[in-house]
């Protein structure tokens, strides 16, 4: 069975973009210098590589709108595997003619989750976007968590957690703490 699992980067203080969908610092991408190859070896780091075979191992995709739009839907591709975006608009023409991975849900989160869980098979669904990731923890349709926490405040942008409807239990099943980032996976609690 597919596990759903959000993967995100977040600031100490909560934020996943700067107020103009930046991710921080003077290059924008503050939050994923972790992931970055060494500056040295043009390696990636042991923790980074893990995170990183783990992504290209899923099965689907599970995006917000405003998520894919701003990644233009990895061009129609990401990492070769089905893109679903629960939304109640049509996709724009790019994800409607030119991107056959993308398909857009209009009946909601719980029947997005569904036909990408069915797409990935007994891989995981990788899930994009604040908004969704809320959306599919208010359904109950989110397994886990994988959270990158970074070493820096932003002060300011779009938090992951703005909007839940209730207390979510959580339960640690990973937790791996590096220079760069302390990283923690989350099992969702039913």
């Amino acid at each position: 069975m597919s596990t759903s699992v959000l993967d995100m980067s977040m600031s100490l203080d909560g934020y996943i973009a700067d107020p103009n969908d930046y991710l921080g610092g003077e290059d924008g991408e503050r939050l994923h210098h972790w992931s970055a190859p060494n500056m040295q070896s043009g390696q990636l780091s042991a923790p980074a590589r893990q995170f990183a075979d783990e992504i290209i191992a899923t099965g689907a995709v599970l995006a917000g709108r405003r998520t894919a739009e701003l990644m233009d839907h990895w061009g129609g591709d990401h990492h070769g595997v089905p893109i679903f975006v629960p939304s109640h608009r049509p996709p724009g023409p790019a994800a409607r003619w030119g991107y056959p991975l993308v398909t857009y849900v209009a009946d909601g989160i719980e029947s997005a989750m569904a036909q990408a869980k069915a797409a990935a098979g007994a891989r995981n669904v990788l899930v994009h976007g604040a908004y969704t990731a809320q959306q599919a923890l208010a359904a109950g349709v989110l397994d886990e968590l994988q959270i990158h926490q970074i070493p820096v405040l932003l002060g300011g942008g779009h938090r992951l957690f703005d909007v839940l409807p209730s207390q979510i239990e959580l339960e640690i099943i990973q937790a791996l703490d590096t220079p760069e980032a302390t990283h923690v996976r989350y099992r969702v609690r039913r």
